[in-house]
């Protein structure tokens, strides 16, 4: 059904779902080239960074994910149901967010999505990252010149179908 969460990141072999946590550098290529399909001429991958600096808080240096690990990797399966519900043509979804620390550059979450033709990859692309931020109980912390403290831009976690309606 989905990875449990692990420090090495691999594909699955029997699924077209892969939905994992980890600790360790989220393997883009290998991400990239498992959502590869011979009937799927779109493959849209979105990749957030670390960035240096965050509202009000500049030079920012390291980020911490921390997460409600098994309701986070149900939430995530969820949102790749949901996507396939929507637009039924997926080949395949990769869902991958880190744990742990990061440094500035280092990607934190990956949404890739392939399909036949490119508007449903880039909506179902669109909708699984904004579902994802909006419904996985996943927390940041920051760390700056002048300290470390959570987000600024956390949100209240919602059900993924309420995404849905929101982004569809």
């Amino acid at each position: 059904m989905f990875q449990e969460y692990a420090d090495e990141v691999t594909p699955p072999q029997e699924t077209n779902t892969w939905i994992a946590l980890t600790r360790n550098a989220i393997p883009i290529g290998e991400i990239y080239e498992w959502s590869l399909l011979p009937d799927c001429g779109a493959v849209v991958l979105f990749s957030g960074t670390a960035r240096n600096h965050a509202d009000g808080r500049e030079n920012v240096t390291k980020l911490s994910y921390e997460a409600y690990e098994e309701q986070s990797l149900v939430r995530l399966f969820a949102i790749a149901n949901q996507a396939r519900e929507v637009w039924p043509q997926l080949g395949r979804i990769t869902l991958v967010h880190r744990l742990g620390d990061l440094e500035v550059e280092e990607s934190a979450v990956v949404a890739c999505v392939s399909s036949p033709h490119r508007p449903e990859a880039f909506e179902a692309a669109r909708f699984c990252i904004d579902s994802l931020k909006a419904s996985v109980p996943i927390w940041k912390k920051e760390e700056w010149a002048e300290g470390a403290d959570w987000g600024t831009r956390s949100q209240d976690i919602i059900d993924v179908a309420i995404v849905e309606n929101q982004t569809t």
